[in-house]
């Protein structure tokens, strides 16, 4: 009773703060038609360098416009003045949605967020719904030792759920850079066992194309993983560029793959997650369609995936070069419909 009560209060106050600020702390996209409608997606978004907050809203906005799913995403906020701040590491206001999501799209990094936040993380996550995780989202929680969701920790120890939310639910926690950082691209190659996975349809060698570099992962991923796209490390940070020569490529790391999850004996749910993700990713059509696709999968509407998922760019696109505190200053999510 008393935690029903806090996170009314909770909530209360997250509303005072949007009348306060002169919106909703998130943006908020109803769908059109298309196969998605009725579904509901949440992006939850929060991480310093690869500007999650232009990437996932631009796929928000593809998903809504171009498929039909409703989508909300969600912000690191600073609580003084409403704006978009990856900075704020201890507040994603707008969690409450995912009681009522069909998918959380997730791209946060080193997030401690406060208990009645990451309560409602925890209860999707219990319930076994769908995730799908992108990038940094390997090392998406960073909380204190002995803390309430200690077990979500990037690094977390214990028996049973080592290496927290990334290994555990999306695969891999973080390693290493794999491809050298900021001078080295990432090529995706179909792995060819898996050319007829419907998340693939659509999507050839060398479609996707992204200047984040190749992450490191270990071989063979956990349990039930299938490899779906290699990363090519290569050369430069255009997409013509050559794949470098020698141990980088030999063999190449998967950047996405698919598994299923459960946590502590709960139901089990679907997971994709790719390595890449940053904005700049975004301009990659094959990474805009391979993300749309996935998204599709997790919500169980594999058949209705196209031959060609529609993944034009909604309205202005600019996204920011990835790098630490490279966010554009200012913004509210209202700024951004």
């Amino acid at each position: 009773m008393l935690r029903q009560v806090i996170a009314s209060v909770v909530f209360g106050l997250s509303l005072v703060a949007a009348v306060a600020f002169g919106g909703d702390p998130w943006l908020s996209i109803p769908g059109g038609e298309g196969p998605g409608k009725g579904k509901h997606v949440v992006l939850v978004s929060g991480d310093e360098e690869y500007r999650s907050e232009e990437a996932l809203t631009q796929l928000a906005k593809i998903l809504a416009k171009h498929h039909g799913f409703e989508c909300t995403v969600l912000y690191a906020i600073d609580p003084e003045t409403g704006v978009i701040d990856p900075n704020q590491r201890h507040n994603i206001p707008g969690l409450e949605a995912l009681r009522k999501a069909d998918l959380m799209v997730i791209a946060t990094r080193f997030r401690t967020l406060p208990d009645e936040q990451m309560r409602e993380i925890d209860a999707y996550l219990r319930a076994g719904k769908p995730v799908v995780g992108l990038r940094t989202a390997t090392h998406a929680f960073d909380f204190p030792k002995g803390g309430t969701f200690e077990m979500y920790h990037w690094k977390h120890g214990g028996e049973g759920f080592a290496e927290g939310f990334g290994r555990q639910v999306l695969g891999e926690t973080w390693i290493s850079h794999h491809g050298q950082h900021g001078k080295e691209g990432t090529r995706g190659l179909v792995v060819p066992e898996a050319k007829g996975h419907p998340i693939l349809r659509g999507i050839g060698d060398g479609d996707i194309y992204g200047p984040s570099d190749v992450y490191g992962v270990r071989l063979p991923l956990p349990g039930d993983s299938r490899p779906l796209v290699l990363g090519q490390v290569v050369s430069g940070l255009t997409p013509e560029t050559t794949p470098v020569e020698g141990q980088k490529n030999d063999p190449m790391m998967p950047i996405a793959w698919t598994k299923t999850y459960a946590i502590e004996g709960g139901p089990a749910g679907r997971v994709f997650t790719t390595t890449m993700g940053a904005s700049q990713d975004m301009r990659s059509a094959g990474l805009r369609r391979l993300l749309v696709n996935a998204c599709y999968w997790a919500t169980g509407l594999d058949d209705a995936i196209p031959a060609t998922s529609a993944v034009d760019i909604v309205g202005t696109f600019e996204p920011s070069p990835f790098k630490n505190n490279g966010f554009r200053v200012g913004v509210k999510p209202a700024d951004l419909k």
